[in-house]
């Protein structure tokens, strides 16, 4: 039967914990064979057999089957082999019980030791299995403890943990709190898994729309974009393929029904809900609600969008310390400009005017923005072209007649020459 110090030492182990029988007999076996080679002080192949029915072990260990023995310890004559039953040839293994009185307490403690650690291992294992499964999910807490600044939740196989650089600075949290958290990553330590903790993760907030709004959970409605000013303001752009779903209005809920909860989630963290657009105009509009737009000019060189609002809505459009026109910004991908209508209609006008007088020093001296070189308009003048008139009577023969002027430089003046004709020719039919 088995040894009592070692099946009440299993007892300890076993208690209270869900550990698969087979593994614990795996493990069992494991354990008493380190016992065996302890306590036997020697090398043998020891084998150790568990009866499942029962839960009695046998351990023993095995002797080369030798018409002459030259190693004691590891062999045995077939002749005293007979005599002690042994039915099988030179060459086999005969096996030899280990006396179970050998196995007292120090056996039992070694085996309880090993046991403890590997059943830990393996609860361990299985907790990281569990909560690896659930990376990408939120999970619902309890405030343990903060320690260098870091929240400690309690998940109840094991602790999460909310880094500084995870959590929302406004957001004031005390031991005992109820809080929700992304799973974004679970680590293994010493001390066993490691689930490490969000509330500042971008996918926390789609995961929390995911969870309150239908649509978003069953994929009607996309979420496309979010633009967040940590415990301020969220900006989060959605669309849906079926025109029948407005998918604002699917978000907001009739009085703000729906997102009433994510908001309380937040801690008051105000939301605003726009569509997402392809065309960047009006996405960009949309953008800046509830500002009222008069124009929108884009870039898309520069990814710059230039937007007029009245005079009185400037303020709405920026909102307070830009924080309306940077989220708006961060949601589109592109720069936004807003101005009143004020200054644009200044800025409208001061560009006019250095258009006119661009064009004004263009007639005066139309070949300033060929950017010729002091060096060539000297030779060009040393050979004659002073005025316009001259520059206008010029061919290409004649500019080439000039020494050091490339026929590169004269094919330019000539090209500027014909497109100064063509545009008198215009204005002559007007």
């Amino acid at each position: 039967m088995m040894n009592r110090e070692i099946t009440d030492a299993l007892d300890q182990i076993g208690r209270g914990r869900e550990v698969n029988m087979e593994v614990l007999q795996e493990t069992l076996s494991t354990a008493l064979t380190s016992a065996s080679r302890k306590i036997l002080n020697n090398q043998y192949d020891i084998k150790v057999s568990v009866d499942e029915a029962t839960g009695t072990f046998k351990v023993s260990y095995h002797k080369t089957v030798v018409e002459k023995v030259a190693v004691p310890d590891y062999e045995i004559s077939l002749k005293e082999a007979r005599v002690q039953g042994y039915e099988g040839e030179v060459g086999g293994l005969m096996d030899f019980p280990v006396p179970l009185e050998k196995f007292g307490r120090i056996a039992a403690q070694i085996t309880k030791q090993f046991i403890s650690k590997k059943v830990r291992d393996i609860e361990r294992n299985a907790i990281f299995s569990e909560f690896e499964e659930k990376m990408g999910t939120i999970l619902t807490g309890i405030v343990l403890r903060k320690e260098s600044k870091n929240i400690l939740v309690d998940l109840g196989d094991t602790e999460g943990i909310i880094p500084v650089k995870e959590q929302v600075q406004r957001e004031n949290w005390q031991i005992g709190d109820k809080i929700k958290a992304y799973v974004c990553e679970v680590r293994k330590t010493s001390k066993g898994p490691q689930v490490v903790l969000s509330r500042m993760n971008q996918n926390f907030i789609k995961k929390l729309f995911e969870m309150e709004i239908p649509e978003i959970g069953d994929g009607k409605v996309e979420i496309k974009a979010i633009a967040r000013d940590p415990g301020y303001r969220i900006k989060i752009a959605v669309y849906s393929e079926d025109r029948n779903i407005d998918s604002v209005g699917a978000c907001v809920g009739i009085k703000g029904g729906r997102i009433q909860p994510v908001v309380k989630e937040l801690k008051g963290e105000k939301i605003d809900i726009v569509e997402w657009s392809a065309d960047i105009k009006m996405f960009a509009k949309n953008a800046l609600r509830p500002a009222k737009i008069t124009n929108i000019v884009s870039d898309e060189t520069l990814q710059t969008v230039v937007v007029t609002v009245p005079d009185d809505q400037l303020a709405i459009a920026i909102g307070k310390n830009g924080q309306s026109t940077k989220l708006a910004s961060k949601l589109i991908g592109w720069k936004i400009d807003v101005r009143s209508e004020t200054d644009f209609a200044a800025s409208s006008a001061e560009n006019v005017k250095i258009i006119e007088d661009k064009r004004k020093a263009e007639e005066e001296d139309p070949f300033e923005t060929l950017g010729l070189n002091k060096k060539v308009m000297d030779k060009l003048k040393a050979n004659g072209f002073n005025t316009r008139e001259d520059f206008m009577n010029a061919t290409l023969e004649s500019l080439l007649k000039i020494n050091g002027l490339t026929a590169k430089t004269a094919e330019k003046i000539i090209e500027h020459v014909n497109t100064l004709k063509a545009q008198e020719t215009v204005k002559t039919d007007e």
